[in-house]
């Protein structure tokens, strides 16, 4: 049905950006508890955006992803050095994550973790499968621009930029980088990720990224006609010689996996919320979500 509606959530990505915004710059000791003396103050940024999500955009289905741990990630086989570079997280993070993925389980808000896949990987897979098998639109949220390599007629990304959230969409995308949603992979391949330690190819940067991927289109055809190179970029036409196979490597890394086998059926993402048990359960962690009447229950 047309009116049906996917919400995928990168669960972390959310919580950890709750976390980060309302600790900024506090001790761990001024951080709001909970009645068991858990911290929360993430996990009341993620409860009231989830639900504010939900009844702003007519949510039919939802699910939250979540990440395996790094080591699991199927990406460290192809480079072992795979988010090598980031740190450890704080406890109180960690805390509120176990105590999320309760509350949400007690709420029959569906989750998602399925190893040796990443968060990434299942919300494309899923994307991908509600697309197949429906006529509705699938929102993700997420500010993570590695899902811009997801964007299509009917999925959307809600991004959230100097303090504003607004729905980034392939058209929205197309105008702003002057290439297709799918060719985000190759500009990443030549950029990389600090942030996911994914290398790229050395010497290229976001000046020229993305200008060789908008005139080649990809870096399988810039490699095969690196020979004629425009010479707008022959500065940078020894690197990406040497540079070739980590540039591939990177593409690799960069690529969300999309076919997953045994993903759960799309229909056991529907929503089915209780108001009283879902009341009960804010009560309890002490978090306040204004909900409009009739809009949920």
């Amino acid at each position: 049905m047309q009116n049906e509606r996917l919400l995928l959530i990168d669960g972390f990505n959310l919580l950890s950006r709750g976390y980060f915004a309302t600790s900024f710059n506090r001790p761990i000791e001024a951080l709001e508890r909970n009645e068991d003396g858990i911290t929360v103050n993430g996990l009341r940024v993620f409860m009231q955006k989830l639900f504010k999500l939900i009844q702003t955009h007519g949510v039919t289905h939802c699910v939250v992803t979540w990440d395996v741990p790094r080591d699991e990630s199927i990406r460290r086989l192809d480079y072992p050095e795979y988010k090598q570079t980031r740190g450890e997280l704080p406890d109180p993070l960690i805390e509120q994550y176990v105590l999320l993925k309760q509350v949400l389980e007690k709420m029959s808000i569906s989750q998602l973790t399925l190893a040796p896949y990443e968060a990434d990987d299942l919300i494309g897979a899923l994307s991908l499968q509600w697309e197949q098998q429906t006529a509705g639109s699938c929102l993700i949220y997420s500010n993570d621009q590695d899902l811009y390599q997801l964007l299509s007629e009917r999925t959307h990304q809600i991004i959230n930029k100097k303090k504003q959230e607004f729905i980034y969409d392939a058209q929205a995308f197309q105008l702003e980088h002057g290439i297709q949603p799918d060719q985000w992979i190759d500009v990443k391949a030549l950029l990389g990720d600090p942030g996911d330690n994914i290398p790229g190819c050395p010497g290229v940067g976001q000046k020229t990224a993305l200008p060789l991927i908008q005139t080649y289109g990809s870096i399988e055809n810039l490699h095969e006609t690196l020979a004629d190179l425009d010479p707008q970029f022959k500065r940078v036409k020894s690197k990406l010689d040497n540079g070739k196979d980590v540039t591939y490597l990177s593409k690799k890394l960069a690529s969300i996996i999309r076919d997953i086998p045994d993903l759960p059926s799309l229909s056991s993402f529907a929503l089915s919320l209780h108001r009283e048990t879902i009341e009960e359960e804010l009560t309890r962690l002490k978090i306040r979500v204004p909900f409009e009447q009739g809009s949920l229950f």
